[in-house]
């Protein structure tokens, strides 16, 4: 006997900032606000940090072995909303996310 599973949507949500400690503030406003619907929440699982590094010459003219290196750091973390309900929703949406902080929000099929 096969017992048939019923696909309940979930919301992913993703966000990614320069600044870690804005990153997990916004995280927790997040976090409290869905679970203040009565909404489940798995997470946040933090994500490895993208590192990007630029070499610039110091002088165009002259010393071509003399570089300024510079590296900029994408942090990034993400929680899955289960159960989710239209106050959960709604609560989702009325967040303000401080400027700086980019967020991607997915419905998912479990």
């Amino acid at each position: 006997m096969a017992v048939k599973k019923t696909s309940v949507p979930k919301i992913r949500v993703r966000l990614n900032a320069f600044d870690h400690r804005l990153l997990d503030q916004s995280m927790e406003n997040i976090v409290n606000a869905v679970k203040r619907a009565g909404a489940e929440v798995c997470g946040p699982v933090p994500l490895p940090v993208r590192r990007r590094r630029y070499d610039l010459l110091r002088s165009p003219h002259k010393d071509k072995t003399s570089r300024e290196q510079l590296e900029i750091r994408e942090h990034g973390r993400f929680l899955d909303i289960i159960d989710i309900s239209n106050r959960a929703t709604n609560a989702l949406t009325n967040l303000d996310l401080p400027p700086g902080v980019h967020a991607d929000i997915k419905v998912l099929s479990r």
